[in-house]
């Protein structure tokens, strides 16, 4: 049974810092690319941040490129999303998901084949 279960969401000022993680089960998580979505209330669910199996490829949505950070530990199978410098407008449930395909570019939801339950991350 595959698992994504993701942590670390909370409530932050602006400017200030968190730390998602994404634990994964019931697969393996170096065959798969993996990435972070948002959804904020109203609005489509957006690709934040895509990384390749090995690590060694990294995308990040315009607005979060020189503030977010993905990467993975594959041994540990979980995935990371460091985020700094957070502003209001990043207040939204982030997901995170998994990819049996990579490409150039941010993962599309409709890439990945399993999803996290959310965790929500509050800026005020």
């Amino acid at each position: 049974d595959v698992q994504l279960v993701e942590s670390g969401g909370g409530s932050v000022q602006a400017g200030g810092s968190l730390r998602l993680s994404c634990a994964t089960s019931g697969y393996t998580i170096r065959n798969y690319c993996m990435g972070w979505f948002r959804q904020a209330p109203g609005q489509e669910r957006e690709g934040v941040a895509s990384i390749w199996p090995g690590g060694g490829s990294t995308y990040y949505a315009d607005s979060m490129k020189g503030r977010f950070i993905v990467s993975r530990d594959n041994a540990k199978s979980t995935l990371y999303l460091q985020m700094n410098s957070l502003k209001p407008e990043d207040t939204a449930m982030y997901y995170c998901a998994a990819a049996p395909y990579c490409h150039d570019g941010l993962l599309n939801a409709g890439d990945c084949s399993y999803w996290g339950q959310g965790t929500q991350v509050t800026v005020s």
